[in-house]
C-alpha cells in the first residue's frame, strides 16, 4: 500500500468524502474524532459506515476516538463494513497497539492495519520505540503537533515561521526513528496552512528529506504537492538503478566507486529501498 499522502474527511461530511475520492490522495482518512462534535458523532458513524459500504476505488482508512467506550463504538459501527485501516490517535507505544489488535480481532476483523498518532500524551513519548513486533497490522507511524502542546500547557508547537520549536522537533525526530525502528513507513504530520503551497512544498520535502515516506493532509489542494514531493524523481530513480547494477556488476565488493565517489552497503540499501517506493503502487 503506498502511503504518500492520506487525506482527512470529516466524519460527519458525506459530501466531502464522494469529493475526496478525486483528490489524488493515496488514502482517505474519514474521521471520528477532533474534526466531529461529540454530539454530530452518531451521524458521523453511520456516514462513515455507509460511505465503506460502497465501492471503493483507493485505501479508506477511519480515525476512531482514543481508546475508551468511544472506541468501541466506533468500531463497532464502521468495522463490518471493512475498513483498510483504522488511525488510533492518542496512541501510548505497544499497550496501545496490542489492545486496538484485540478488539478489531474480537469482532472477527483480521485484515485492517493500524496506524497511530504516536506523539499526543507526554506519556506516549517514551514509548515510541515499543511498536516494533506487536502485530502485522502496523502498517506506519505518524505523529501530531496539536494536541501535545496543550497536554503540556505549551503555547504553541510552531515558530512564526511554521517550523518547530525546540521541544517539537524532538518529538517529530522520536516519531521518526520510532516509525524506522519498527520497520514501517514514517507519515509526516499536517501543515495547517493548507493555501499556503510554497510553505507547504518546503515543508513536504524537508519532511522526504529527513526519511518520511509520506504526509498526513487536511485539504484536497494539498495533495498533489505532497504527492510530488514524495515520488521519487526520475533522477533519483536513475541514480538507484545505476547503484544497484554497479553493485551487482561487483558482487561480493564490499565498497564500490562511482561517478567519482565511493558508495557502500547503506548506498545500496536506500537505492533498494527508493526503488521498492517507486514499485509500490
Amino acid at each position: 500500500m503506498r502511503l504518500r499522502s492520506l487525506l482527512f474527511v470529516p466524519g460527519d461530511r458525506p459530501d466531502r468524502m464522494e469529493k475526496a475520492l478525486s483528490s489524488g490522495a493515496d488514502a482517505l482518512i474519514l474521521d471520528l474524532e477532533d474534526s466531529v462534535l461529540p454530539q454530530n458523532k452518531p451521524a458521523a458513524r453511520q456516514a462513515v459506515a455507509t460511505f465503506l459500504a460502497g465501492k471503493r476505488e483507493l485505501p479508506v482508512f477511519v480515525r476512531v476516538n482514543a481508546l475508551g467506550a468511544r472506541t468501541d463504538v466506533d468500531l463497532a459501527a464502521v468495522v463490518p463494513h471493512g475498513p483498510d485501516g483504522i488511525v488510533l490517535p492518542k496512541a501510548e507505544g505497544a499497550v496501545s497497539l496490542a489492545e486496538l489488535d484485540r478488539r478489531l480481532t474480537a469482532l472477527g476483523n483480521r485484515s485492517a492495519g493500524i496506524l497511530p498518532i504516536a506523539t499526543e500524551t507526554p506519556k506516549a513519548l517514551f514509548a515510541l520505540g515499543s511498536y516494533g513486533g506487536v502485530t502485522p497490522r502496523l502498517c506506519g507511524l505518524s505523529w501530531g503537533a496539536e494536541d501535545l502542546p496543550a497536554a503540556i500547557g505549551a503555547a504553541t508547537a510552531r515558530e512564526a515561521d511554521g517550523s518547530f520549536t525546540a521541544p517539537f522537533e524532538i518529538v517529530r525526530a522520536l516519531a521518526l526513528f520510532g516509525a524506522h525502528a519498527a520497520q514501517v513507513p514514517a507519515i509526516e504530520t499536517v501543515y495547517p496552512a493548507f493555501r499556503d503551497e510554497a510553505g507547504l512544498a518546503s515543508y513536504a520535502a524537508r519532511g522526504k528529506r529527513d526519511g518520511f515516506s509520506g504526509m498526513l493532509a487536511i485539504h484536497p489542494a494539498q495533495v498533489a504537492v505532497i504527492n510530488g514531493a514524495f515520488t521519487p524523481s526520475p533522477a533519483e530513480i536513475a541514480w538507484a538503478r545505476r547503484v544497484v547494477a554497479a553493485f551487482a556488476q561487483n558482487a561480493g565488493a564490499g565498497a564500490i566507486e562511482l561517478d567519482g565517489g565511493m558508495l557502500d552497503a547503506p548506498h545500496l540499501q536506500r537505492a533498494k529501498a527508493l526503488l521498492a517506493r517507486t514499485e509500490d503502487k
